[in-house]
């Protein structure tokens, strides 16, 4: 048997991250199987499935990677092919007519369910069963003329050749109904796969109130489609081993349905940022370097001759795209924002000042300004003067910087250079002392 999936979303603008896992799922197995993957735009709701909607959903399926292995089935176009096998339904008895809620607008097409219970083996859930008198008739096509979704859905499977259903375990109750119509119609029924709910820190359904959700989100803040997609499929699944960041062909030699767990699936924001900080640490230096410069030329700002040891000791540093400009900054310029927090805490405190116009005095007096010395003269410098570590490397940080933490402090120093970190220094002791009387 040729496998054959499909991703069938329902365009509104938006795609949720939940969506995207099942996308993302239903690829893996297609691609691990040597199958198919197919898309299908349930685009019947005409006032939300606009243009702009479904451009949305093919810009975040592109950015993903996935890719489908035939032209999309775009469910608006068939809806004929629906109206017509509901008549074909009528014809055998499995279907009639009913005028439901007695409102005289005119009469709905109703499926009969079959007088037996229904079950199924699920992929990931194993059996599962319902009862005949848990089930009741549904209808399949409005008064209005137009078909339901359980209709819909499962002629454009039988039309698109779907030989697996890998969808959110909301769709069971869904699924039992689906068996019905599949049977009834004389289709084969496809396996199922009822994916674990992603949700949040309180084990509720994860939605925008618990951070980002939207696709969009992730790509606007600066994550990687290649990182998300690495994430959303350990959402719910794993290799077996402890195999965390993996690459799109060891995910789909690793792929297997019988893994995928029954249990939800907790969303972590902060396990992404450090997945996507992993797949920064691994870009070449030239990746590296053409990201920083396109976040920098953003704001008109440019790294200067030490660019490649700016990027060298940064990399390690940056989890995320929109990390670049905050952090980095002070690389370009002297007309850096202050942590306010940072001053009033580490800054404006007895004799930080003092310390700090000694530093520059001292750097003033070294033979050479690389790391090495830079480092030793600082450390010689809270030794001999009696002093903390604590009370002399955070000022003298927020001074050549603005901020509060970063890389290590000596190489920072060497690449600002001798006379540009003394500059700064004093720049800061006048801006901050308050008896300098250019307090800003």
């Amino acid at each position: 048997m040729k496998i054959r999936t499909r991703f069938a979303p329902s365009p509104t603008g938006h795609v949720h991250i939940g969506n995207m896992r099942a996308a993302i799922f239903n690829w893996l197995y297609a691609r691990h199987a040597g199958g198919k993957f197919l898309l299908r735009v349930e685009d019947t709701d005409r006032e939300r499935s606009t243009p702009a909607a479904i451009k949305t959903l093919l810009e975040a399926m592109d950015w993903l990677g996935l890719n489908v292995d035939e032209a999309p089935l775009y469910q608006s176009s068939r809806m004929d092919a629906h109206l017509a096998a509901a008549q074909r339904l009528l014809a055998t008895g499995h279907a009639y007519k009913e005028d439901k809620g007695g409102t005289g607008q005119g009469e709905c097409i109703i499926f009969k369910m079959p007088g037996t219970d229904v079950e199924f083996t699920d992929l990931v859930k194993g059996t599962l069963r319902k009862s005949v008198a848990d089930m009741a008739d549904f209808v399949i096509v409005r008064s209005n003329g137009t078909p339901v979704f359980h209709l819909a859905n499962v002629l454009d499977d039988i039309e698109q050749r779907i030989t697996h259903i890998i969808r959110g375990d909301d769709h069971v109750e869904n699924t039992f109904r689906h068996i019905a119509l599949y049977r009834a119609l004389g289709a084969p029924v496809p396996h199922y796969a009822h994916l674990p709910m992603i949700v949040n820190a309180q084990g509720k359904p994860y939605s925008k109130r618990d951070g980002d959700a939207f696709v969009g989100d992730f790509q606007s803040k600066g994550f990687f489609g290649e990182a998300l997609f690495n994430y959303l499929a350990l959402l719910g699944w794993s290799p077996g081993d402890d195999r965390e960041v993996m690459t799109r062909d060891e995910m789909i030699a690793a792929f297997d349905l019988t893994t995928v767990r029954s249990s939800p699936a907790q969303m972590d924001l902060r396990k992404l940022l450090w997945m996507n900080g992993e797949y920064v640490r691994a870009m070449r230096p030239v990746e590296f370097a053409t990201l920083c410069r396109e976040e920098l030329r953003s704001i008109n700002l440019e790294i200067g001759g030490n660019a490649a040891a700016i990027f060298s000791l940064m990399q390690d540093r940056i989890k995320i795209r929109s990390d670049v400009i905050p952090a980095m900054t002070f690389f370009c310029t002297d007309d850096y924002e202050y942590d306010e927090k940072a001053v009033e805490k580490k800054l404006l405190k007895e004799g930080v000042f003092q310390t700090l116009e000694k530093i520059a005095d001292l750097f003033q007096t070294l033979e050479s300004f690389d790391t090495e010395t830079v480092n030793t003269a600082l450390h010689q410098f809270v030794e001999q003067g009696g002093l903390k570590f604590g009370d002399v490397m955070p000022p003298l940080r927020i001074a050549v910087s603005g901020q509060q933490s970063g890389p290590d402090l000596a190489p920072v120093l060497s690449i600002l250079g001798r006379a540009e970190s003394i500059s700064r220094i004093r720049k800061t002791i006048v801006r901050f002392n308050p008896t300098s009387g250019n307090r800003r």
